[in-house]
C-alpha cells in the first residue's frame, strides 16, 4: 500500500469510529444518570412539595415514560443537535448554558496548558541535557511530586495562603463583581479587552487568572516533565546523536536542532489529550477556585439532578475530546509515517 492511500485509509477508519465513540459517550451518561439515587422533581420542587406536583412534573419532563422510550426520545434530539432545555435555569435551552459558562473554561485551561507546557519542558530538558546531577535528581523529585498531588487540596492549600492569609490574589470569581466586564464578543475577558483595547480591563482578567491557573499549570506540568525528560534521554543516545557528536557539532547545537526536535513529537500527543480533557471539564479546579466555567456548572446540575444538562454538557466535552484525538492521530500520522503502517 502506497504512502497515500495509506493516511487515507487511516484517517477514514478514525473519522468512522467518530460517531460510533460519540454515541457510546451519549448512551452511557443517560444510563449512568438514570442509574443512580435521586430525583429530578424532589430536587427542582424540594422534598416537602406535594406528591401530586412532584407527579405532574415527572410527567411533563417525560420522567414517566418507560426507560427504552426516553432513551430513543433522547437519541432522536441528539440527531437533531438538539440538547433540550435546562430543568435549573428557568428553561434556557442547554446549548445557551453552553455558550454562557464554556469561554471561562476555555480560558482557564489555555493558561494553565501555557503554564504546564512552559514549565513542564523546561524542567524536563534541563534534567534530561545533565543526567546524574542535582538538576537531573530535581527533575525527577518535580515529575513525581506534580504527578501525584490531588488538585482540590493544592488549590485549597495555595488559598488559604496566597488569597485569605497574605491578599494577594482575589478569591473566588472570574473579574470584579464591582467592574463592569468588557463587551462580549467571544465570551473570553482576555480577548474582548484587546479588541476593545481596554489594557486595563486586561490587567484584570489576567490578575484573576493567574492563582487557578498557575495551580493547575504546575500540577500539569509534572505529565510533560516526566515525558520530555524521557525521551530526551533516549534522542540523546540515538545514533545520529553521536554521529554528530563526531563531526564536532556543539553539544548545545546538538541538544537544540537535533535531539530537542525529535523528543517532542510524543509530547503532541499528551499536549492535545490534556487540552481536551481540560475543556472537557476542568471540574475539580473550577469547584476549588468556585471558577464559573462549564464544569462547574456540571457540577450544580448533577447536584440538582439536572437531567438534559448534564446530558448535553457531558455530550459537549465528549465531541472536544473525541475529535482532538483524531486530530491529535492524523498529525502523529503525518509526522512519523511508522504510525499508518
Amino acid at each position: 500500500m502506497s504512502r497515500s492511500r495509506a493516511l487515507q485509509y487511516y484517517i477514514f477508519v478514525r473519522l468512522l469510529l467518530a460517531p460510533l465513540m460519540l454515541l457510546t459517550i451519549a448512551s452511557l451518561v443517560f444510563l449512568l444518570l438514570r442509574a443512580t439515587p435521586g430525583d429530578p422533581a424532589d430536587a427542582i420542587l424540594g422534598t416537602r412539595a406535594p406528591e401530586s406536583a412532584k407527579i405532574a412534573l415527572r410527567e411533563q419532563l417525560g420522567l414517566t415514560k418507560p426507560l427504552i422510550v426516553q432513551y430513543f426520545d433522547y437519541l432522536g434530539n441528539l440527531f437533531q443537535f438538539d440538547l433540550g432545555s435546562s430543568l435549573t435555569s428557568r428553561g434556557l435551552p442547554v446549548w445557551d448554558v453552553i455558550q454562557q459558562y464554556f469561554p471561562a473554561t476555555v480560558e482557564l485551561a489555555f493558561f494553565s496548558m501555557v503554564v504546564a507546557v512552559t514549565v513542564g519542558i523546561g524542567v524536563g530538558a534541563i534534567a534530561a541535557s545533565q543526567p546524574g546531577t542535582i538538576f537531573d535528581i530535581f527533575g525527577r523529585l518535580f515529575g513525581i511530586i506534580t504527578y501525584s498531588l490531588p488538585l482540590f487540596w493544592v488549590g485549597m492549600v495555595l488559598q488559604l495562603i496566597f488569597a485569605v492569609q497574605l491578599g494577594w490574589f482575589p478569591l473566588g470569581t472570574r473579574f470584579p463583581i464591582n467592574v463592569t466586564p468588557p463587551p462580549n464578543v467571544t465570551g473570553l475577558y482576555t480577548i474582548d479587552s484587546l479588541l476593545t483595547g481596554n489594557i486595563e480591563l486586561l490587567g484584570t482578567t489576567l490578575y484573576y487568572l493567574i492563582l487557578p491557573s498557575v495551580t493547575l499549570g504546575i500540577l500539569l506540568s509534572g505529565i510533560f516533565e516526566r515525558i520530555v525528560r524521557v525521551n530526551l534521554k533516549q534522542t540523546l543516545k540515538a545514533d545520529y546523536v553521536e554521529a554528530a557528536r563526531a563531526r564536532g557539532i556543539p553539544e548545545k547545537t546538538i541538544l537544540i536542532s537535533h535531539a530537542f526536535k525529535n523528543a517532542l513529537i510524543p509530547v503532541i500527543t499528551v499536549l492535545g489529550l490534556t487540552f481536551a480533557a481540560l475543556l472537557g471539564g476542568a471540574v475539580l479546579t473550577e469547584v476549588t477556585f468556585s471558577w464559573p466555567g462549564l464544569g462547574n456548572r456540571l457540577y450544580e446540575a448533577i447536584s440538582l439532578r439536572d437531567y438534559p444538562t448534564v446530558q448535553g454538557i457531558m455530550v459537549f466535552f465528549g465531541i472536544i475530546v473525541v475529535f482532538a484525538s483524531i486530530a491529535i492521530d492524523l498529525i502523529n500520522a503525518y509526522i512519523d509515517p511508522r504510525i499508518r503502517y
